[in-house]
């Protein structure tokens, strides 16, 4: 309909802008023909119809340089024109006039605008106008009137070729618009069902492939190109891309790697927009994959989220016109909709991986609570029993034995409860959350000294131990306990030394011993499958208050665990 509008327009122009020109033609013949009549007489009696020409015309310029639409307008154009051309017969002569040749506007008017119908009725009209006018010796109009009769023949035949060939383009250019809507309509509808699937799912396998089997889809109006085009979806493990899904790839090349190297793809990744390679056969990237060197153009689409880089979604045509500027957008609404799916999709891994970690951890927690139980007081309450049973039978036999072993029972159980309470110390110390990590640290430093005489635990803490959050308090005593419970039972330290100080830049809690210390490169490789997790432990409470945990120690020469806290933790 716009098309059809702007034809209507340029047909306006035109008609206007010859109008100008037959009305200042007006002036020129009278002056040319001045021998034949009286020039100002004729000028004269052609100034109405020439005044009301030129206010009409200057009305339509004004309608068109505005665009103001007025659906009569080609009517009421060709009206006038055939009114002001009878005009202009009467007031020089009818069809001997030297203003004749007006008469043939409006048959071209009528020819370009309206059908063989309306071009011989206004042909006739104005043909019996000239008749009328002329008057006596009606056979002198016979040659001027066979000029308009095979004017009117000519502009109408060339009038309908036009009209045929306007509306075939018309046509045409509808069905393109129609096509061009449909197939817009199309991607939309891709587009929204990839986005349904991919809010669907959280499987990250199933959202690369969807990514690739959407991209096809979107780009169906391409035709049958896009059953042969190549695409694959490159993830980044660290400085390689690997291919984790593809339509069209070789076996042997979903399992290459790419390097980079300067080519299509490290441009992607640099510039975080789509590249085109017009010779993927001689990329320096591209050229790993063989199905794609019978591809004369690719295209990559970046994967990526803020400043975060996933990867590129390459797709590659032997169609060396496939990717228009309006099929790139829609791969980028693709890669740009996938990309948010990944993201939930890795958050969702990431949560339930760390779901799983907190389960294992729980369960070796619960083990090692039920080892300790089962090595500790279950054995003392066992041996405390079996003693009771043995006095009842010295009170029958040897009463005068009773009063000692009953001391030993009373040992017995005092030590019993002294390791229950060194238990539950170590599970919940209630002293940290109500006096803090100083008094906490001491306690465990009593305890430890109750268990282990022999083993001596120096603290050195400063003042601003006290002024650490309560969860820095809280991960910084689990951290200290588990260090110093190490030494104790592995390194068979004699002296272990607890120091806080701050540096300025980071607080730092320090844990060393002079045990016998340990390779610590060869422990952390296998420390997987070790029973215990308490250098993980460590590691993942350090984590939790964004603080870096090392842990330096070599044979015979000792233990140091370090941590170092952020200085913002410290409350001033």
């Amino acid at each position: 309909m716009r098309s059809s509008s702007s034809r209507s327009s340029q047909i306006d122009w035109l008609l206007s802008a010859l109008r100008w020109v037959l009305l200042a033609s007006v002036v020129l013949v009278i002056w040319i023909n001045a021998g034949r009549v009286q020039p100002l007489e004729l000028l004269g009696r052609s100034l109405p119809p020439l005044l009301a020409a030129v206010a009409y015309n200057l009305i339509v310029m004004v309608l068109l340089v505005f665009e103001v639409r007025v659906r009569l307008l080609p009517w009421v154009s060709l009206i006038l024109d055939t009114f002001l051309s009878i005009a202009f017969l009467y007031v020089s002569g009818g069809v001997t006039s030297p203003l004749l040749y007006i008469s043939l506007f409006p048959i071209l008017n009528a020819a370009l605008r309206f059908n063989l119908l309306v071009n011989v009725l206004v042909t006739g009209v104005l043909c019996a106008a000239s008749l009328v006018l002329t008057g006596s010796a009606p056979m002198a109009a016979v040659p001027n009137l066979t000029i308009m009769i095979m004017t009117a023949f000519v502009a109408g035949t060339i009038g309908s070729s036009l009209r045929k060939l306007s509306t075939e383009a018309r046509r045409a250019e509808e069905d393109n618009e129609l096509h061009h809507l449909r197939s817009t309509r199309e991607q939309a509808r891709a587009i929204f069902e990839m986005a349904s699937t991919l809010s669907a799912t959280l499987n990250y396998q199933r959202i690369l492939d969807a990514v690739l089997d959407v991209s096809v889809l979107g780009l169906k109006e391409i035709g049958p190109s896009s059953t042969r085009m190549v695409s694959l979806v490159l993830l980044l493990a660290g400085n390689d891309l690997n291919v984790a899904a593809s339509r069209h790839l070789t076996v042997r090349d979903e399992q290459l790697s790419v390097k980079m190297n300067n080519g299509a793809l490290s441009k992607t990744l640099a510039s975080a927009e789509p590249v085109i390679c017009d010779d993927p056969a001689h990329d320096p990237e591209l050229t790993t994959y063989s199905a794609l060197h019978r591809c004369q153009v690719a295209v990559c689409v970046p994967l990526r989220a803020g400043f975060e880089n996933y990867g590129v979604a390459v797709f590659a045509s032997p169609d060396p016109a496939m990717f228009t500027p309006d099929n790139i957008d829609v791969l980028m609404a693709v890669c740009n909709q996938a990309i948010i799916a990944l993201q939930n999709a890795q958050l969702f891994a990431s949560l339930q991986a760390e779901k799983a970690h907190i389960v294992e951890i729980e369960e070796d927690a619960r083990k090692k609570l039920a080892r300790d139980l089962h090595d500790g007081p279950t054995q003392s309450v066992a041996a405390i029993a079996m003693r009771i049973n043995y006095t009842r039978t010295l009170l029958q036999r040897e009463p005068l034995r009773v009063p000692e072993e009953l001391e030993k029972i009373e040992n017995l159980a005092r030590s019993t409860t002294k390791e229950i309470r060194q238990m539950l110390f170590t599970l919940r110390p209630l002293i940290l959350e109500s006096q803090g990590l100083k008094a906490a640290l001491e306690t465990l430093v009593q305890k430890l000294h109750d268990a282990d005489p022999n083993l001596e635990v120096h603290l050195e803490l400063d003042d601003q131990v006290e002024k650490l959050d309560k969860d820095a308090q809280g991960m910084t005593f689990y951290v200290v306990e588990e260090a110093v419970g190490n030494a104790r039972k592995h390194a068979e330290a004699k002296n272990v030394w607890v120091r806080t100080y701050s540096d300025g830049e980071s607080y730092i809690v320090e844990v060393k011993d002079d045990g016998k210390g340990f390779d610590v490169a060869k422990v952390q490789s296998n420390y997987d499958k070790r029973g215990s997790l308490g250098m993980i432990n460590m590691h993942e409470r350090a984590e939790v208050l964004k603080a870096k945990l090392s842990i330096a120690s070599a044979m015979g020469q000792g233990t140091r665990v370090s941590m170092r806290i952020p200085i913002d933790r410290v409350q001033s």
